[in-house]
């Protein structure tokens, strides 16, 4: 899963940073309030009592987690409502200050978290007796002090909030702060409910102090009461979450993404610091090792359990629990030290009597709180679900690889073949083409009728295993037909594919042994390759068939396919009646792609991309319609129509107040036409966009050997004032050569170097190359193919000024991309004047 880094994990030093004003201001009301009361101490019988109920009311009865943090929802208003009251303000300060000193060192908190709560405690308070001090003396338990009370108390817990969400920002981030403010705010009935318990004390302890007797029991009920309340909370929010989370399980788990689905939500329910998923390596399977961290915005690749505390979980296939509160496992602890972790527990997934893989959580969130056995059980019922998900998730892939690959070879089918080229077409070195070659194995329909189709079947996958072993690793192999198999591989060019399918050819005409016959088979080699015959994978495929149809004819018994094995003037002819219609009719659409700047993602501009839905053929491909426009004379009406739709948009963008440049692609034909560059400005005039939100990219490849003719046209189109970009820079052969002869602005990178760039450091270096290279030349860069983050940032760090991709937006028509414009950007104020800048990316 694409996202922002998570941020650093801060000191737990800087809680100091609140924890010091906190105490400061704690001290000097403390001396303030002695001097003004020196006497004060007299009443110690007092403030013993206040402190013990202090104590007692220190003991949490809700806990609240933000993050790493855990947070006691407590009951120390109501001794605070009496101490004010009863009590001078030095012991009121001092009171709840010892008695949250008392508590933590009972719970062995360490000392940065024991100073901070002693001093948040005491500057609340102190903060409560402020508010006292600046309202008229408290006489009587009548209605106006239960006002001064509840200002103070009030005040009270306003600070102590404060300056929670303060520790937590100053220790985690920003977004902790907000959610431990969220967090308080959820909890103000419960503070207005302790207040008020607290004033109907007072009334009644006020009247008599006999009252004491019934509110202590009334105290230990209403504590018992929101234990059991807090408890039964929990359950019910456990079983809600466990509910969501065997739903997304099932609904989705499906997908190959259980990791995703299953382990952040596991680790919230357990409220655990690590959640793992491991699932060791089974047949095609690999091992599987992921876990959710809980200020983490991905999955990691490794884990904190220890390895032995694992492994005893998956032989005895019983869930292993290591911590203080498990005495059972105590011979494992020495485990988490090693590790410097507080607890761990490992459920393992069980599919029957086989275990098949893990789940563990690890360091229950809180200072001093540990997995139970409750939550052993909940992680038990997680993982009984979990290990049936792994099961269908792996079923579920056993189908899809049956459906994509040829039950009797094991070979891939038609259908894999078919996306693999279509993927293989995408990104190629500069002179490499993909080659198809289709093996026709004759004499099958014999074998099967003579000896039968086990014969057959036999001889299928002889064919196919010498297949194999002869194409090397870096073809694909696969069985698209009953007799027909298919090697596609990256070779240096025509001649090249077709010197090895013939040495393939040979190689497979050895004998074969079939039963208790020795077979001489032979095939007939039909070969295609993507430069000359077309990117479309169904039409290599389709084409390589048709030549080996045609190699059956042939002594040799290969054949390269072309032109005249296919109606295609025929097919060029209609398509060529209908891109007239088209382009006449306004049936050519035209799409939009987003250009963002790397440094600050600010939307610079769109490309303007051609885009035929033919009502008999469907979509048809661009270099399909292209290649016609060019072979019957009608690029220059097609650059035309794409131009003035930019141009148009282009105006009413800058109308609508969000200017965008476009971009446009340029055949070397156009460029070879000297009327373009007046019809450039008859266009810009009529739609009043300025020249320099134009820019028009041209091919490098097709550059080649017309330079010279060019360069006329180009100088006219520079002097208009439009950019000028060099498109698939790196893909020609000549690249260094001719760049300083052509009056361009600006290079654009090649897609199949930037998709490469982030695990090739061939194409890592190429970017590199030609980013230093165009700095050197005062050119911008333009990065094409952008697809993840990681490949943004290494864009960003090469100093690569704008990107284009499907990570930021594919092709949209203009209607989709108004709508990305208002759902993906905000307006952003510069010194130039406001711009389009994303919102989130990723």
């Amino acid at each position: 899963m694409a996202g922002p880094p998570p941020s650093p994990r801060r000191s737990s030093r800087n809680a100091w940073l609140i924890t010091s004003p906190l105490a400061l201001f704690a001290i000097a009301c403390f001396m303030l309030f002695w001097v003004r009361d020196p006497g004060w101490w007299h009443s110690w019988p007092g403030t013993l009592l206040v402190f013990a109920g202090f104590v007692a009311a220190n003991i949490g009865v809700l806990t609240i987690v933000v993050r790493r943090q855990a947070v006691a929802v407590i009951l120390n208003e109501i001794p605070l409502i009496l101490a004010i009251y009863f009590l001078p303000a030095p012991a009121v300060i001092l009171a709840p200050a010892l008695a949250s000193l008392v508590t933590q060192l009972r719970s062995r908190m360490d000392t940065t978290k024991m100073a901070y709560n002693v001093a948040k405690t005491a500057a609340r308070t102190a903060a409560a007796l402020v508010v006292v001090s600046c309202l008229p003396p408290i006489d009587g338990a009548g209605p106006k002090t239960w006002g001064i009370l509840a200002a103070a108390v009030a005040t009270a817990t306003v600070v102590s909030w404060a300056a929670y969400a303060g520790v937590i920002t100053a220790v985690q981030d920003r977004r902790a702060g907000q959610d431990a403010l969220r967090v308080g705010s959820q909890t103000v009935v419960t503070e207005a409910v302790n207040i008020v318990i607290g004033l109907v004390f007072l009334v009644a302890l006020d009247a008599t102090w006999w009252s004491a007797i019934p509110l202590g029991f009334l105290v230990l009920a209403l504590a018992f009461v929101m234990r059991s309340f807090s408890e039964f909370f929990r359950q019910h929010r456990t079983l809600t979450e466990v509910y969501e989370l065997t739903k997304a399980m099932r609904e989705q788990g499906n997908e190959g993404n259980l990791a995703d689905i299953m382990l952040a939500p596991i680790r919230r329910i357990m409220r655990a610091e690590y959640a793992t998923l491991w699932l060791p390596a089974q047949g095609r399977h690999p091992e599987v090792l992921l876990t959710s961290r809980v200020d983490g915005r991905g999955l990691l690749d490794i884990s904190p359990t220890p390895v032995p505390v694992r492994e005893q979980a998956v032989k005895g296939g019983r869930t292993v629990a290591v911590s203080n509160r498990m005495p059972e496992t105590m011979h494992l602890r020495p485990y988490l030290r090693d590790s410097q972790i507080k607890d761990v527990v490992v459920a393992p997934l069980r599919s029957g009597q086989t275990t098949v893989g893990s789940l563990e959580v690890v360091n229950r969130l809180g200072g001093y709180t540990q997995f139970r056995d409750a939550d052993v059980q909940v992680l038990e019922t997680i993982a009984a679900h979990a290990a049936v998900a792994v099961e269908n998730s792996r079923l579920v892939e056993r189908l899809r690889y049956d459906a994509y690959h040829d039950r009797l070879t094991s070979l891939p089918n038609r259908r894999r073949v078919t996306d693999a080229l279509a993927e293989a077409v995408k990104v190629r070195a500069p002179g490499e083409v993909i080659a198809v070659m289709l093996f026709d194995v004759d004499g099958l329909r014999d074998v099967n009728e003579s000896m039968g189709h086990a014969a057959g079947d036999t001889l299928l996958v002889e064919v196919a295993r010498r297949l194999g072993t002869i194409a090397g690793p870096g073809a694909l192999v696969g069985r698209i037909g009953g007799d027909e198999f298919v090697v596609t591989l990256r070779t240096e060019g025509i001649e090249e594919a077709v010197r090895l399918a013939t040495e393939m050819r040979e190689q497979l005409r050895g004998p074969m042994v079939v039963g208790s016959l020795a077979l001489d088979v032979d095939t007939a080699t039909g070969v295609a390759v993507d430069s000359d015959h077309g990117g479309d994978p169904e039409a290599l495929l389709r084409r390589a068939e048709l030549a080996a149809n045609a190699a059956k004819a042939l002594p040799y018994g290969v054949q390269l396919f072309n032109s005249g094995l296919e109606s295609r003037a025929v097919r060029r002819l209609g398509l060529a009646a209908d891109l007239r219609r088209a382009l006449d009719g306004g049936e050519m659409e035209v799409y939009f792609q987003p250009k963002v700047s790397i440094r600050d993602r600010h939307l610079i501009g769109v490309e303007c991309l051609a885009r035929w839905p033919h009502p008999a053929h469907g979509e048809v491909s661009p270099e399909d319609f292209v290649a016609v426009a060019e072979h019957t004379g009608q690029l220059h009406r097609l650059t035309e129509v794409v131009l003035t739709a930019g141009l148009r948009h282009c105006r009413e963008w800058a109308d609508a107040g969000r200017p965008l440049s476009i971009a446009v692609n340029l055949s070397v034909r156009t460029l070879l036409d000297p009327r373009f560059p007046d019809t450039v400005h008859e266009l810009l005039k009529l739609n009043q966009v300025p020249a320099g939100q134009v820019t028009f990219e041209i091919s490098e490849p097709g550059m080649l050997g017309e330079i010279d003719r060019a360069l006329p046209t180009l100088y006219r189109l520079r002097d208009l004032g439009v950019r000028l970009s060099v498109d698939d820079f790196g893909t020609g052969a000549s690249s260094l050569s001719y760049l300083r002869q052509l009056p361009v602005h600006e290079v654009k990178i090649d897609d199949s170097f930037v998709q490469g760039m982030a695990t090739d450091s061939g194409d890592l270096a190429i970017v590199r190359a030609v980013i230093g290279l165009s700095r050197e030349f005062g050119l911008t860069v333009v990065a094409e193919g952008v697809e993840s983050e990681l490949t943004l940032d290494l864009l960003a760090e090469l100093g690569c000024e704008i990107g284009q991709g499907y990570f930021f937006s594919r092709p949209l028509p203009v209607e989709r991309l108004n709508m990305w414009l208002s759902a993906q950007t905000e307006p952003e104020e510069t010194p130039t004047g406001e711009v389009r800048r994303l919102r989130a990316v990723g």
